[in-house]
């Protein structure tokens, strides 16, 4: 770390930016090696790790993505990695394969959206969905001949694609009922033919497949019948589900074990994430020995090194992501790639405090004026980290999703307004994850609704609670849904802030209904505001271009023009809009705005991460006043 002399001449936005990230880890089928994207070199590639001898050999040289958020498959063969690409973060994903030696080759090339499924032991079978036809359906590949079959046609979005052994059969998962809530699981043959909803859960619960036992007889599958999610292993002769655990917390399965008398999963408690493994002969389970955190098995590939090991990353909020091999016979955690802190330490970084308040979705501020049920209550937690200045501005950061949560997790973004002298409020509002299907449908048919009114009341609780917060220094910052509620903050609860920063988010329903890809537009919107033939009232009410003359304080407005989840046009609408309502737009009038080039809904890219941190600093500096001088990150300190 840099001495005290050193201090001024480091630039900690960079530095921060700068510090390597590692995603999507997948073991290979023989458990000796472990595909990861990794930026240590200071772009995006794909390294590939010696579990044995700890060697780190990086196989790309800028052919992968440079945002790492899709992730990366094995081939059977061990001697090839399966990757998504598109252009400029548009999503609009193709598949390629690597090769050890690193050549690269094109495998599916079509138009939309692609995202792999599975890749077949048989060294010919990819499994995946697209959107190619309009709403994401199956297709198989066969990797010998080039020749690609669709094998679904329904009219709702298909995922979960897990092949069984013998690559005779696939699972997936989707919805046929009325209710736009419910999510079945079904099994068919490989070329489409015969499938077979397994009926699991309730008619509007919500199932679907994570894996196939050895023996091709067991699929390990999740279902939220009972409220909270819970895992289930379904034999397929006997048309049977035998479920685990006592249902206390929100589980998710992620994978059996080679022995087939084991699965592995995750349990969500409050703000943390702990995986657990069950004994399929007895039904016992426990969790693994780590510390209070949040640890995972990441999306797509598999986690499984050997009958006994299995790879997962482990965070907590001063500790960045490390990746882990966890021996199940002993409990202990091997550490295969360590965590990078550059002039850091993690003693530098703010610790998340984690908290409860009751809401009626109606904060104070609200109650003479709005109607309201105190009946209504909910228990909502919340993240508070303290930047250490006294007195502290505060910065207000909804999560995205909004089916998501925040946990205790090292997150980059909170870093960086710690660093800035901003303490920060994350808010798992009515509609997150992790407190069962009852709290996540409480947000249905009122987007815009109580969840925002749970943002403001646990704002104004810490403003309350804390009398070293700076009131007159309140900002509102969020990405995606995230980005929504910044907008809905502002021209709802005007007198809350003083500043407000929309990243990537939504601000007219009709638009983003019409130009969202497919599968957002059934799985999102009409999930939760039907369409806007059905509810125009609810789309233009809940829509923040509708108030948006109630602004009453600075706003920047950021937004990635290739953002095909949440197209550019829902930035340039408020804009438009801003502009007939007579706001001045420039670093001195009512509002700022910035397109961001080559990018699509957020990057993971060490550059575009430092464009945008600088973006959000000199706002945050040129409306409200920073104090990094203060900071508890400070480097050199």
């Amino acid at each position: 770390m840099p001495g005290p002399d050193d201090a001024a001449d480091v630039d900690v936005l960079e530095e921060l930016a700068n510090l390597p990230t590692l995603a999507h880890p997948t073991a290979a089928p023989d458990g000796r090696e472990v595909a990861v994207y990794y930026d240590i070199s200071g772009r995006n590639e794909l390294h590939v790790l010696d579990v044995e001898s700890g060697e780190l050999r990086q196989w790309s040289d800028g052919e992968v993505p440079r945002n790492a958020r899709w992730f990366i498959e094995w081939g059977a063969d061990c001697d090839r990695v399966y990757f998504h690409n598109d252009e400029g973060g548009n999503e609009q994903n193709d598949v390629y394969a690597m090769t050890r030696e690193g050549s690269v080759e094109s495998v599916v090339e079509m138009g939309g959206q692609i995202a792999i499924g599975d890749v077949g032991d048989d060294g010919r079978t990819l499994l995946f969905a697209a959107s190619r036809d309009g709403q994401m359906n199956a297709y198989r590949h066969d990797l010998e001949t080039g020749e690609t079959t669709k094998l679904t046609e329904y009219d709702r979005a298909v995922g979960g694609l897990t092949l069984s052994p013998d690559c005779e059969r696939f699972a997936y998962a989707t919805n046929e009922a009325d209710d736009y809530n419910n999510r079945d699981v079904y099994v068919a043959d490989i070329d489409g033919s015969n499938p077979r909803n397994l009926e699991i859960g309730d008619v509007g619960a919500e199932a679907a497949p994570s894996d196939w036992g050895p023996d091709g007889d067991r699929l390990l599958v999740s279902d939220n019948t009972p409220d909270l999610g819970r895992i289930g292993v379904y034999d397929l002769a006997a048309d049977e589900v035998t479920w685990l655990g006592d249902g206390e917390y929100e589980e998710q399965p992620a994978a059996f074990l080679p022995d087939g008398r084991r699965v592995i999963g995750t349990r969500m408690r409050e703000a943390v994430t702990v995986p657990i493994v069950y004994d399929l002969e007895t039904g016992e389970g426990r969790e693994f020995d780590l510390p209070e955190g949040v640890a995972g098995f990441g999306m797509g590939g598999s986690p499984v090194l050997d009958d006994d090991r299995v790879l997962l990353t482990h965070t907590t909020p001063t500790t960045r992501s490390e990746l882990l091999a966890y021996d199940l016979s002993t409990d202990e955690a091997e550490t295969l790639i360590e965590a990078e802190y550059g002039p850091f330490e993690p003693d530098d970084f703010a610790d998340a405090e984690y908290l409860t308040v009751d809401s009626d979705g109606v904060p104070a501020t609200r109650q003479a004026a709005v109607e309201h049920d105190p009946s209504e209550e909910l228990e909502i937690g919340a993240l508070f980290y303290d930047a250490g200045v006294r007195p502290s501005p505060l910065i207000v950061n909804p999560h995205g999703g909004p089916r998501h949560r925040d946990s205790k997790r090292f997150d980059l973004y909170t870093q960086v307004l710690v660093s800035r002298g901003f303490s920060v409020l994350q808010v798992n509002y009515r509609g997150s994850t992790g407190r069962g299907r009852s709290f996540v449908r409480a947000l249905h048919d009122d987007w815009g609704g109580a969840e925002q009114g749970d943002v403001a009341t646990a704002a104004e609780h810490v403003i309350g609670t804390h009398d070293w917060i700076d009131d007159d220094r309140v900002v509102v910052f969020g990405g995606s849904y995230g980005g929504y509620s910044a907008y809905w903050q502002l021209v709802q609860y005007p007198d809350l802030y003083d500043a407000g920063i929309a990243w990537i988010g939504l601000t007219d329903l009709d638009d983003m209904f019409e130009n969202t890809m497919p599968h957002f537009r059934t799985e999102l919107m009409e999930k939760y505001l039907g369409t806007p033939g059905e509810n125009p009232d609810l789309y233009r009410e809940r829509s923040p271009v509708t108030h948006v003359e109630n602004l009453n304080a600075p706003l920047l407005i950021v937004h990635g023009v290739n953002d095909r989840r949440v197209p550019v046009s829902q930035a340039r609408i408020f804009r438009e809009a801003l502009a007939e309502s007579g706001f001045q737009e420039g670093p001195d009038g009512d509002f700022e705005y910035r397109e961001l080039g080559e990018e699509g809904h957020a990057s993971s890219d060490r550059q575009q991460k430092l464009r945008t941190f600088r973006l959000l600093d000199e706002f945050l500096e040129r409306r409200i006043g920073t104090d990094a001088e203060e900071s508890r990150i400070e480097v050199g300190d």
